[in-house]
């Protein structure tokens, strides 16, 4: 799993599961007890159906239907207990029992379905992010990543944000994106754009004839599935070089946000003269890409994120000051930095997160480390 991805359910959800399987125990003792110790009048042995009703929620079939069948045995007692005649109170009351015990059967038997299709969809989910969204290396040449990764969708593995970053002949390239909208089309399109940087980054001369191949595959894709939700949605993107032997960065931006430059203390956007327009949207326009060069030395950090970090905004409408925050962190352990951006976001936005987040903090380590 990439680094930043949201993880696994944790001690809590597990605590409550097994809480929740040793809820009909603690109704089955408690009702059984208090009946014992209370007069005739007062009678709680009713309790004893809510045993099976419980236990669908986290039992199984056959798990609930033994269950059932104790708080009918219980019941049975406590009837021989006060003398009740066999017919046609305890029957009466054992029908009962045996009635919420077959139907909290079947309500575990559909619950039981319904979790090993939820099991099978979220593996197909699990196999879809690796050949989509591939997790990235942590070291990639002389350079070591670290990403944020979170989809806006709950449950969601991946959203319409995008990323890549790749090892190619005389530098290391990578790419950050965000398509617009949410939902399928926007998963839809950014596999699209993924499909074609893999397919261009070896062999672009550079990084302008890179974009162009993004437009264009993006472009046949709809052309081959015209009713496709991807051929009327466009990205930003910002696209990365750095080359072996230098200490430079090369850009280039498609409308997206510009990425941060921080050298210690010091944080700073890239700054880009003449952005192109975002994929897809590049024929409303005759435009050239135009590639940005900047220095970026050891001990050189750089931010790549998309607009689900830098737009979100407190309870007064206030944009998430992350360049101020990167400056507060610049003692930090960058490996450290993702998880501080996660909880600091989450913390910041008026309702947490409702959009997706991407961020790829790119670091230059001090210390020279051989490719």
């Amino acid at each position: 799993m990439p680094a930043g991805h949201r993880g696994p359910p944790g001690t809590a959800t597990r605590t409550q599961f097994n809480l929740g399987r040793s809820l009909p125990f603690l109704v089955l003792t408690l009702t059984f007890a208090v009946d014992l110790i209370t007069p005739d009048p007062e009678r709680f042995d009713r309790l004893l159906v809510a045993a099976p009703a419980l236990a669908a929620v986290t039992w199984s079939v056959r798990g609930t239907i033994g269950i059932g069948l104790l708080a009918m045995a219980a019941r049975l007692v406590l009837g021989l207990i006060r003398g009740e005649p066999l017919v046609p109170d305890v029957v009466a009351n054992e029908a009962v029992i045996a009635g919420v015990t077959a139907a909290a059967a079947w309500v575990s038997r559909v619950r039981t379905r319904y979790e090993r299709d939820l099991r099978e969809l979220t593996a197909v989910a699990e196999v879809v992010q690796r050949v989509v969204l591939r997790p990235l290396p942590a070291h990639l040449g002389r350079f070591d990543l670290h990403l944020l990764y979170v989809a806006a969708a709950a449950k969601a593995r991946i959203g319409g944000d995008f990323y890549e970053a790749v090892r190619v002949p005389g530098a290391v390239r990578m790419m950050l994106g965000d398509v617009q909208g949410k939902g399928l089309g926007a998963v839809e399109t950014a596999s699209v754009l993924l499909g074609s940087f893999r397919a261009s980054v070896n062999d672009a001369p550079d990084l302008a004839v890179l974009a162009d191949r993004l437009d264009e595959g993006l472009a046949r894709y709809g052309a081959w599935d015209p009713d496709s939700d991807a051929a009327e949605r466009f990205a930003t993107v910002v696209l990365v070089e750095l080359p072996d032997g230098e200490d430079v960065a090369r850009l280039l931006s498609c409308g997206h946000p510009a990425p941060l430059l921080q050298r210690g203390a010091e944080v700073e956007p890239v700054r880009f003269d003449d952005p192109s327009l975002p994929v897809n949207l590049a024929g409303l326009a005759d435009s050239r890409h135009h590639i940005e060069e900047v220095r970026f030395g050891p001990g050189d950090r750089l931010l790549l994120f998309t607009d689900g970090v830098s737009e979100t905004r407190d309870r007064a409408g206030t944009f998430y000051p992350l360049e101020l925050r990167l400056r507060g962190w610049a003692r930090e352990p960058a490996g450290d930095v993702p998880a501080l951006l996660h909880r600091d976001l989450a913390d910041y936005g008026s309702g947490g997160l409702d959009d997706d987040v991407a961020a790829l903090l790119v670091v230059y380590p001090p210390e020279i480390r051989s490719l």
